[in-house]
């Protein structure tokens, strides 16, 4: 049922959202833990699962993103659900080895329901899912993506701080104990909705084929994205066409 394609793009998923997680909490509950090292380090973490695994799995690492993905239709629906498992569990385990680590109760990040906080998410993710998808629709090689992609998050998380504590990811809410269905989970899945949605419709680049699937996945590596095709103009194809035809007269 699973080959050996998918099991690494699940296992990708996993430990992306895993160390992204862990790298949070690492930073938020030290000494340091002010938003804008919490924006750079998370960044930088984004960046470099982006370009590991990038190539693997997409390089999604957040269900909110994931989920607009799925809304946006440039995922299946076997695959998103599979992704969301394992992003909500790789924030779980990163939690779990971070609670080994310091060896002592992690104190929950309680938060009431408020439209500002869910908005001040919301905006951070979309900004976030934007970067991102200009990135995928665009076709960025692997250093420029993951760059991008890691940016992305770290502004993101600066605008989201205002507010709230810059989570913008459900499975990073999960692991820093800022899971609050309300705020830290609806409040970025509406975000990275808008975000994939938004820049799909208006700033896609008209060349991609509209109902095909965008990705940084090889299409010949990833069953769950499937990379989108550029349409060549009928200008193009008769110049092509005569090209060939010259060369085989000569």
């Amino acid at each position: 049922m699973f080959g050996r394609n998918k099991i690494a793009m699940l296992v990708a998923e996993f430990l992306g959202t895993a160390f992204l997680t862990l790298v949070v909490l690492g930073v938020q509950r030290s000494t340091l833990g002010l938003p804008y090292f919490i924006a750079l380090a998370a960044g930088l973490t984004v960046a470099f699962g982006v370009y590991t695994f990038g190539g693997v799995s997409g390089g999604q690492f957040n269900p909110a993103l994931t989920l607009g993905l799925l809304v946006a239709r440039r995922i299946k629906v076997a695959a998103a659900v599979l992704y969301v498992g394992v992003q909500l569990l790789g924030g779980w385990a990163a939690y779990a080895v971070y609670h080994y680590f310091v060896n002592t109760q992690v104190q929950a990040i309680h938060s009431t329901f408020s439209w500002r906080l869910l908005l001040a998410e919301a905006l951070g993710a979309m900004i976030f899912a934007m970067g991102w998808a200009a990135a995928a629709y665009n076709r960025f090689e692997s250093g420029k993506f993951a760059a991008v992609a890691g940016l992305s998050f770290a502004i993101g998380i600066v605008v989201a701080s205002a507010v709230s504590v810059g989570v913008i990811n459900p499975a990073v809410a999960l692991g820093v104990r800022a899971w609050a269905w309300g705020t830290y989970v609806l409040g970025p899945v509406l975000g990275a909705v808008v975000g994939v949605n938004l820049y799909g419709l208006l700033f896609a680049p008209e060349e991609v084929i509209t109902d095909a699937a965008v990705t940084t996945a090889r299409s010949s590596r990833s069953t769950a994205v499937v990379a989108a095709k550029p349409v060549r103009s009928t200008a193009t194809k008769k110049r092509t066409t005569t090209a060939k035809k010259r060369t085989t007269r000569r």
